[in-house]
């Protein structure tokens, strides 16, 4: 059975994959996570006493700790998925994302680099190193624009898509120039159970559920391209093992909505699962604020060529994939009052689904 390390395995994404690998039993999975303020043990405590997995707490800027465990567990792949990715932090603190999505994905190639002269040629020939990127890194559309492609030039807006567009170039850098068999994969908006309740459906459940106001950005007349993690985490497995080296795949949901209409959807499933709630209707609760610096207008994401390369496409509706979603956070508040409970850095509430 492979080897596979997934770093940022106590993140959303990151845990979803972990649990996807093993349900389906398609590797030993080694996860590192740093454990800062958006990892959740909880995650992949489903996966706790599974022999297959183990998490380890190390920092992936720490190429000497990143060696060590390479050379311990021999893995056969990387799917390299931690990052800093909340927008509104990377305004407010951008040195942190600059170290962690640049120096760390700098770290890991060179780690795989070392560490493929160590193997023998046809273990060297199998490795794989799948780059987690997102859709950001294409900047804006404008209404009537065509959905992003592979070809669509760079175009970041924040401090947060900057620093994985420079962690793409680095990627495709280190497949060119020294061989590291890159393959890397950029997402659009993902959403489900146990998101960072910093995230926007999980915030206004949890805001909902207190009679709290729900912040929405500007008017609300955002566009985002929504993505069940669920099905982002079968598409990482398929480029993983049949993605072309050195090629990038969009992975979207087929799901553009403004996010007004997203919340107009929450408050209604909020009526329709609380009925007993005293702040129907949900509604009333959206209150507009300041919109963000460099707030992109929309994101589309056209995955044609992983649904004909590959055969992935989303299988989960936006409307079915919502209702799982809210009826997840509104039975699992625990787990959500206890990160909201920790005084983690930084005010700003997010607006976005990443």
């Amino acid at each position: 059975m492979q080897t596979i390390i997934v770093t940022g395995a106590a993140g959303f994404i990151g845990s979803a994959l972990c649990r996807y690998l093993r349900r389906n039993n398609l590797a030993r999975v080694i996860g590192i996570d740093a454990m800062t303020y958006a990892a959740s043990r909880e995650a992949v405590g489903i996966l706790a006493n599974d022999p297959l997995f183990s998490l380890i707490e190390a920092d992936i800027t720490e190429a000497a700790t990143m060696a060590q465990i390479f050379m311990r567990e021999q893995p056969d792949a990387l799917m390299h998925l931690a990052a800093e990715t909340h927008v509104d932090r990377s305004i407010d603190r951008p040195g942190d994302f600059l170290r962690a999505n640049i120096v760390g994905t700098f770290s890991l190639l060179e780690t795989t680099r070392v560490y493929l002269h160590t193997l023998e040629p046809k273990a060297r020939e199998a490795f794989r190193f799948l780059h987690v990127s997102t859709d950001e890194v294409y900047g804006s559309l404008g209404a009537n624009d065509p959905a992003f492609t592979e070809e669509t030039p760079y175009d970041p807006s924040s401090p947060y898509s900057a620093s994985k567009a420079a962690s793409d170039h680095l990627a495709r850098a280190w497949f060119k120039t020294y061989g590291v068999p890159v393959v890397i994969s950029n997402c659009s908006n993902n959403y489900g159970p146990l998101q960072f309740p910093e995230k926007l459906l999980p915030l206004c459940v949890t805001k909902a559920l207190h009679g709290e106001k729900l912040p929405i950005y500007g008017q609300g007349i955002n566009v985002r391209d929504w993505l069940y993690v669920d099905d982002h985490a079968r598409a990482l497995y398929l480029i993983l093992t049949r993605g072309r080296l050195g090629e990038k795949y969009n992975i979207g949901g087929a799901a553009e909505k403004r996010n007004i209409d997203v919340i107009h959807m929450l408050c209604d499933l909020m009526d329709e699962l609380k009925p007993d709630s005293p702040y129907k209707p949900h509604r009333q609760l959206i209150t507009f604020v300041e919109d963000r610096p460099g707030h992109d207008v929309r994101y589309a994401m056209d995955f044609a060529k992983i649904k004909n390369e590959l055969g992935w496409e989303p299988q989960m509706t936006f409307e079915d994939g919502l209702r799982e979603t809210v009826q997840w956070y509104i039975n699992n508040q625990s787990w959500c009052e206890n990160i909201r409970a920790r005084k983690y850095a930084g005010q700003r509430l997010g607006q976005k689904g990443e």
